[in-house]
């Protein structure tokens, strides 16, 4: 018989709170099984193997590193496996374990819906096609009524830089921002002189299998392209609280959302 889970084992300490509330990011470390991350990875490879859709492109972005077209060599190397949730039971069972939940609960408020139309996803980095994300914040893609979600980032397998993992920078949550400081996509300019001191404070992002980053929506982060020999895989869904809802017409309210219990 399986032993009880402790508090501790469920929910944020006080200080890990205090840590997401001033730093928009926390990671707890080996939050997902080892059967959750095989199940995962199985799906995953067989997803990758047999190419199910539905499926974005390295092609399909652009960023830097891509190949150009998909018909071009590496062409067809796949960035992101598709609508997670609909492919296995077990991202349903992950989304609603009690340590991922619970946690949501603190950050979100005690009723967690899970939104379908955003991540919802298995990012895969792929060796020598895979491409540099700039930084950008998650809530430029969405509409919701405040700017008040929360993504949580399992890694399946080692994350580290020379693979690609993401990198922050703690506080951007909280901060403004003036539109010279975007590019025409939303990106943070590089290029910028003003820029230079916030992305200057950025921290790596280093995962093991099963460590999960909480990060929020106006936390600025990018990642570089994968220079290993290896994949990297990581699953990503969002999360608002129930009465954080989709602007009507958007293409955030375009998908079923998920009551989490």
């Amino acid at each position: 018989m399986t032993a009880p889970h402790s508090l501790a084992e469920l929910t944020f300490s006080t200080a890990e709170l205090d840590e997401f509330a001033r730093d928009g990011f926390i990671i707890i470390r080996q939050l997902a099984s080892e059967d959750f991350l095989r199940r995962m990875r199985d799906v995953t490879s067989d997803g990758l193997h047999r190419r199910i859709e539905p499926l974005e492109l390295e092609a399909d972005v652009h960023y830097p590193g891509a190949p150009q077209t998909p018909e071009s060599r590496g062409g067809q190397t796949i960035r992101r496996l598709k609508q997670a949730h609909a492919r296995d039971y077990v991202f349903t069972e992950w989304m609603t374990s009690p340590g991922l939940l619970g946690r949501l609960r603190q950050l979100l408020g005690p009723q967690v819906v899970c939104p379908l139309a955003h991540h919802n996803c298995i990012m895969t980095k792929e060796p020598q096609f895979s491409s540099d994300t700039g930084w950008h914040q998650d809530i430029r893609y969405w509409s919701f009524q405040r700017p008040e979600l929360v993504n949580a980032w399992l890694a399946l397998g080692p994350e580290r830089p020379e693979n690609g993992c993401l990198k922050v920078i703690p506080g951007s949550h909280r901060m403004t921002y003036t539109p010279e400081q975007f590019d025409r996509e939303i990106f943070l300019r590089d290029d910028l002189p003003k820029n230079r001191p916030l992305i200057e404070s950025q921290r790596l992002v280093v995962l093991d299998p099963g460590d999960v980053l909480f990060f929020h929506c106006l936390t600025f982060h990018a990642a570089s392209r994968n220079h290993t020999t290896e994949s990297k895989q990581s699953v990503v869904f969002t999360f608002r609280s129930a009465d954080n809802l989709p602007t009507p017409g958007s293409r955030s309210a375009q998908a079923p959302e998920l009551l989490l219990r």
